[in-house]
């Protein structure tokens, strides 16, 4: 393999590697603003029809990893401070 071939698979790894955390990241805000959504519902004022997704959506938060939801969470928490900081 020459040397400009490895560094072009290295470079192409790179974008792929940087794209996915880019991902991840997003994943995460996701899954947080979720999570803090789910905690907030008052289940006497919820409407009915809207049980199901509301079930739904905490079923596959409950599945994520503890690690994954506290970063979730953490980066939902550093979003919400960045935004009542004064702009």
């Amino acid at each position: 393999m020459t040397l400009d071939l490895k560094n072009e698979e290295i470079s192409m790894l790179r974008s792929e590697l940087e794209m996915l955390m880019k991902e991840r990241k997003a994943l995460l805000c996701i899954a947080g603003s979720a999570a803090v959504f789910i905690a907030e519902l008052d289940p006497e004022v919820l409407p009915e029809d809207t049980y199901e997704a509301a079930e739904l959506l905490a079923e596959y938060l409950n599945e994520a990893s503890e690690e994954t939801m506290r970063d979730a969470l953490d980066v939902v928490k550093a979003a919400i401070t960045a935004d009542q900081l004064p702009g």
